[in-house]
């Protein structure tokens, strides 16, 4: 390989290493063959090519296949056979079989004796629940943002809801998906709050599942152009500095979330 292309794929697995999937499978590698280093560039100046590419294959493929389960192609329930995984996404093996792994750690997928691994998929009653929680803990998340995010913050989290309409528009308003990380409204605000404990619930498991049945909720119509309203009003109380107001607007966006929910599945629309 040439020391061009080689420097990309450091370059990449730099910027992975933002995610703790990664970061741990790194540290796992690397202490394996005795070259444990706690600087993150000086692991990827250690990692055999090999293993950089076997890395950033697995990476692509979760990536992938985590889209498919948010935007439903992957169901919840669907029973997942690696056969069938690597011809419709085409991807081998190795990287298949690790990025499985890395969907069950997050509770996308869940394997049992004798049954395999399928899509995770909830009751109507535990999704009720899910956002009741969320209700509570983002309406905080919101008020702390308000807070203790700094000017730069806040203008980056307006920032976002302008690409977010950008995106909504080019989907001709039939839905609103955002990728996660820094480009979700929820997931900047969570880490706004600078509540260590409260982010870490937000962006745990509760926040991967709940991406499964945000994006189905919000191909109803209409339903993506007032979620950018309600998220853009919750920008402007976070950028006023009104904590109070904050908490108040992302309870009632979250509440509304839930009563959309709860009619689609009453109306038989939705099926979990």
């Amino acid at each position: 390989m040439s020391a061009f292309v080689y420097s990309q794929l450091c370059t990449e697995l730099v910027q992975l290493l933002q995610s703790n999937d990664i970061m741990h499978t790194l540290l796992t590698k690397t202490a394996s063959k005795g070259i444990f280093q706690p600087n993150k560039q000086s692991i990827v100046n250690n990692m055999p090519v090999a293993d950089l590419q076997a890395l950033t294959r697995a990476d692509e493929a979760f990536e992938r296949l985590q889209t498919a389960i948010v935007k439903g192609d992957l169901a919840p329930g669907e029973k997942i056979g690696e056969v069938e995984l690597c011809s419709r996404f085409n991807l081998t093996r190795g990287p298949l079989r690790e990025a499985l792994g890395r969907l069950e750690s997050r509770g996308l997928l869940v394997r049992k004796p004798h049954a395999g691994v399928k899509v995770v998929s909830v009751s109507p009653q535990e999704l009720m629940e899910l956002y009741r929680i969320r209700e509570s803990m983002e309406g905080l998340a919101a008020r702390q943002a308000a807070e203790r995010m700094t000017d730069q913050e806040i203008a980056d989290l307006q920032a976002t809801l302008d690409s977010h309409e950008k995106m909504i528009e080019q989907a001709h308003g039939q839905a609103y998906y955002q990728a996660e990380g820094d480009y979700d409204f929820h997931h900047r605000i969570a880490t706004g709050s600078r509540n260590t404990k409260l982010a870490q619930m937000l962006l745990g498991d509760l926040y991967y599942m709940v991406r499964m049945y945000r994006y189905r909720l919000s191909q109803s119509s209409g339903r993506p152009h007032k979620a950018l309203g309600e998220h853009r009003r919750i920008a402007e109380a976070i950028a006023s500095r009104d904590g109070e107001l904050a908490e108040f607007l992302m309870k009632r966006h979250i509440n509304a979330a839930r009563i959309n929910i709860e009619q689609k599945i009453n109306e038989g629309s939705l099926t979990l």
